[in-house]
C-alpha cells in the first residue's frame, strides 16, 4: 500500500537514502531540502522536492501543505536535521549552542508536532526521528550531545501520550557513515585518509563505517507495518561502536 511519507534533508547522506528507499517500495514521497538542487534521482522516481528552513514555523506549514496538497495527509515523517561545524568542543559558545539546538531538536519539535495533526484524526501514524551513536555516549560537541539527546526524551515522552491512536515513534541511532568519514576526512587535511580512518576503525566493532542505505533500512523497518508493536525505541546503526547506547 502506498503512503504519504515526508522526509527532511532529503537532498543528500541518510535523508536522501530515505527517501530513495521509500520512493523504491512504491510510496510517495515528498523530502524537504534547503541548499544545493534537489537530486535527479529522486526527482525521476516521482517525488516532490520542497524547500524549507527548519527554524521557521510558517514554511514548515507550508511544507506540509505543500506535501498534502500533492500526496495526502503525511503518514510517515522522517526527521533528520543537524548543523555542520569546524568548532571544537572547548569553543562552542552560547550562539552555537542555541543555534544547534534550534535546528536539530526544535526543529524536529515543529515537524512531528505538525505531522501529529494529521495522524490523530487517522489513528495511524510512523514518526523516526534520526540521532547519531555518539550522542548519547557524549562522544560529540555539547551542543550536539544535548540536541540529540533531547530527541530520544522527546520520542518516548510522545510514545506514551500516542500510542493509544497506533502512532509510533523510534529514533534511529547511526554511526559514522561513509558520507561522514568523508567529511571528516575534508576537516583533517594533516592525515591521510588511510591514517585518519585507521584511527576510527579502532572504535567501530565491524571494521568499517556504515552505508546511508543500511541506516534508511531501518528506518524503512520502524515505518512497515512490521515493526507496529515497537514504539520508543532506540535503534543503534552503528556497526557495535555505541554497543547498544
Amino acid at each position: 500500500m502506498s503512503r504519504s511519507v515526508l522526509v527532511t534533508d532529503g537532498n543528500c547522506g541518510v535523508g536522501h537514502a530515505v527517501a530513495l528507499s521509500a520512493a523504491q517500495a512504491g510510496d510517495k514521497v515528498a523530502f524537504l531540502y534547503s541548499v544545493g538542487e534537489p537530486p535527479a534521482d529522486l526527482l525521476q522516481l516521482g517525488c516532490l522536492p520542497i524547500r524549507w528552513e527548519t527554524t521557521d514555523t510558517e514554511q514548515v506549514e507550508l511544507a506540509f501543505k505543500q506535501a498534502e496538497a500533492a500526496h495526502g495527509p503525511v503518514e510517515v515523517l522522517v526527521t533528520h536535521a543537524d548543523i555542520d561545524s569546524d568548532r571544537t568542543r572547548n569553543r562552542i559558545d552560547e550562539v552555537d549552542f542555541a543555534g544547534t539546538v534550534d535546528i536539530a531538536l526544535t526543529g524536529a519539535f515543529r515537524m512531528v508536532m505538525r505531522a501529529v495533526r494529521s495522524m490523530l484524526p487517522a489513528h495511524w501514524g510512523r514518526i523516526v526521528l534520526i540521532t547519531s551513536s555518539g550522542d548519547p555516549t557524549g562522544d560529540c560537541r555539547p551542543d550536539h550531545a544535548a540536541a540529540k539527546a533531547g530527541l530520544i526524551g522527546f520520542a518516548r515522552s510522545l510514545t506514551r501520550e500516542l500510542g493509544r491512536r497506533s502512532i509510533t515513534v523510534n529514533v534511529v541511532s547511526p554511526g559514522l557513515t561513509e558520507e561522514g568519514l568523508g567529511y571528516l576526512i575534508k576537516t583533517h587535511n594533516e592525515l591521510s585518509k588511510a591514517a585518519f580512518w585507521e584511527e576510527l576503525r579502532m572504535d567501530i566493532p565491524l571494521g568499517r563505517p556504515g552505508l546511508c542505505a543500511e541506516v534508511a533500512a531501518a528506518v524503512r523497518f520502524l515505518a512497515s507495518a512490521e515493526a507496529s508493536y515497537i514504539s520508543g525505541a532506540v535503534l543503534p546503526v552503528d556497526g557495535g561502536a555505541g554497543t547498544g547506547h
